[in-house]
């Protein structure tokens, strides 16, 4: 079992004001086999976290510790952090011109094991999971994110997810811009890689619809970079019902 967990993780960002705190205070420990959803308002923190897992450089800790398997995460770099079993689910997949999809992934299952695959097998990998996914095979050969439709971009996150077999993933916002029919056939990736592989999962969102396919162990609400409440799924299904005015300043504005 790998554990990741999180400590009084405190995060800046400059922006044009100057320095601004983001998280306040985060503790969080997520197990592999286990599904958390974290939730909350816009503004309040939830991608900041993902990135600051995943080593964006644009977040600066102040305060505070992440580790996986007792392994110090903020001394690694990016791809040291890949190579220790994270993953991050973009919310906004980048382009990558002249890379094909085909190339990008057998590049990266080739950094993560330390050798090259197998061509046969990881073609049947590959051709398997494009299947489950519902993209057409030509797909492989298109460069990475390039004139990509939305939910192009994120089924194509998921095929990363199922053939690169992280130990966590974090998944940021992998629901926004997906019709129901898109966003049931990346749950299902998910849900796939998570039966296969006990895979731990960190799925950020600002609606229960995903939670519908995705069902969390444990709901954390995040407001203004902390974590206000916790729970079980019945936790997402009050919010469904009540939102997130009662955790909110009731003399400021709540944004759209």
């Amino acid at each position: 079992m790998s554990v990741l967990e999180i400590r009084d993780l405190h995060v800046t960002v400059e922006t044009d004001e100057g320095t601004t705190p983001i998280l306040n205070g985060i503790d969080l420990t997520i197990r592999t086999g286990e599904t958390h959803a974290i939730m909350g308002p816009n503004g309040s923190g939830k991608s900041t976290l993902a990135y600051t897992i995943a080593g964006h450089p644009k977040y600066t800790v102040t305060q505070g510790s992440i580790t996986f398997d007792g392994e110090d995460v903020l001394a690694m770099s990016v791809d040291e952090r890949a190579r220790a079993g994270l993953f991050l689910a973009m919310q906004y997949p980048v382009e990558i011109p002249g890379v094909t999809v085909t190339n990008f992934l057998r590049t990266a299952k080739t950094a993560l094991d330390g050798e090259a695959p197998s061509i046969r097998q990881w073609t049947k990998d590959v051709k398997g999971a494009m299947a489950n996914l519902r993209m057409d095979p030509k797909f492989a050969q298109r460069n990475v994110n390039e004139g990509f439709s939305g939910g192009e971009k994120k089924r194509h996150e998921i095929l990363q997810l199922e053939v690169l077999q992280p130990k966590l993933a974090v998944l940021d916002e992998t629901d926004s811009g997906l019709d129901v029919d898109a966003l049931k056939i990346v749950s299902e990736g998910v849900n796939r890689a998570k039966e296969s592989t006990n895979l731990g999962v960190l799925l950020i969102t600002h609606y229960t619809r995903i939670l519908r396919y995705i069902r969390p162990d444990y709901v954390h609400v995040v407001v203004a970079g902390k974590i206000v409440e916790e729970g079980g799924p019945e936790l997402a299904d009050r919010l469904e019902d009540e939102g997130y005015d009662r955790f909110l300043d009731p003399g400021a504005p709540v944004e759209a």
